[in-house]
């Protein structure tokens, strides 16, 4: 059992005091060895995607809590199919019980914008998918955003530009569905053809590659496991100002207005996948009013009006098999 000293973060409103590392200092190669580029002085990392191969990093320790973050510049023009991931998992220790804490960007045809998707998995809980997307309120491509997790023992939340886009709380019903194991920190590029737009209508044209992902102002700051001991060592390091503890005033009053805005799916609430809303899902009315104008068949009845045919979601994805 891991035993875990207590995670000491400084309250602030800002992102730019981050410790900022070099990639040599926390990650490692993962694959696609070619397809990985460390630039400026290891201050950034290229992630491409080729007919060849994808590519990812990983961070070089296990992490029991913490603020994880990056700077990314998503891959511009034509991108159906293409997946860029920014993620927490212990996949490779626990094939049967894993954790997992998801962002994933997926890529779109030439017009259409990319967009975002957050899932959550605790002790192999994949029949329950927790996913929640939404469109950005700006181009990912055109310029570096700040995207970042922080994961406690009570709750997880997700930040977009130090904007909370999503806070997912443990509750008592949850049991080990909440990630609670020690994880890695993994960020990939890869071929989702199969899922990840228009659900496999458009897939990865690599007339267009090498699609290039990349990543800067790498952020691992929290409670480091040793695997062997299973003792955690947290990071209070200089330079870790700008680190979150949750959701201030001012940025539940951003996210509420992020959420109503920009969020185009929550299963808390799909009525075809769940009759009944997941136990740790709190339902707001006007999510669930704007959710069911921007669908009627998903969030409404179930139903399609004027037809006898039925909606059916996509109840399992890819993943990077060749990385997990």
């Amino acid at each position: 059992m891991v035993c875990c000293l207590q995670l000491v973060v400084l309250v602030s409103g800002s992102t730019k005091n981050l410790p900022i590392i070099n990639f040599d200092e926390g990650y490692t190669h993962l694959f696609g060895e070619d397809n990985l580029a460390v630039v400026r002085d290891g201050k950034s990392v290229h992630l491409s995607l080729d007919e060849r191969t994808g590519s990812g990093f990983v961070s070089q320790d296990l992490y029991l809590h913490g603020f994880f973050s990056a700077s990314i510049k998503l891959p511009a023009d034509y991108t159906a199919g293409v997946v860029v991931a920014f993620y927490m998992s212990n996949g490779d220790m626990f094939e049967k019980n894993h954790d997992e804490i998801d962002f994933e960007f997926l890529g779109n045809i030439r017009g259409k914008d990319w967009r975002i998707q957050t899932n959550i998995y605790g002790n192999g809980s994949t029949n329950i998918g927790r996913e929640e997307r939404y469109n950005l309120w700006f181009d990912p491509a055109e310029d570096y955003h700040q995207y970042s997790i922080l994961w406690t023992d009570s709750q997880i939340i997700f930040y977009v530009d130090n904007v909370p886009i999503r806070e997912f709380k443990r509750t008592e019903s949850m049991g080990g569905d909440f990630p609670s194991k020690p994880m890695t920190l993994y960020a990939t590029i890869w071929d989702g053809s199969d899922w990840a737009t228009n659900g496999g209508k458009y897939r990865v044209n690599y007339k267009y590659a090498p699609y290039i992902a990349e990543f800067s102002d790498l952020v691992l700051h929290g409670c480091a496991v040793d695997p062997i001991e299973h003792m955690a060592r947290c990071d209070n390091a200089e330079g870790s100002e700008g680190i979150p503890t949750g959701v201030t005033r001012v940025q539940r009053i951003k996210m509420e207005g992020f959420r109503k805005k920009h969020m185009t799916y929550s299963y808390c609430y799909d009525h075809i996948r769940y009759k009944v809303p997941p136990s740790e899902c709190v339902i707001n009315p006007l999510e669930a009013e704007r959710l069911r104008t921007f669908d009627p068949v998903t969030f409404g009845n179930g139903r399609r009006h004027h037809s006898k045919r039925h909606h059916h979601s996509r109840t399992s994805q890819a993943k990077v098999t060749s990385s997990i």
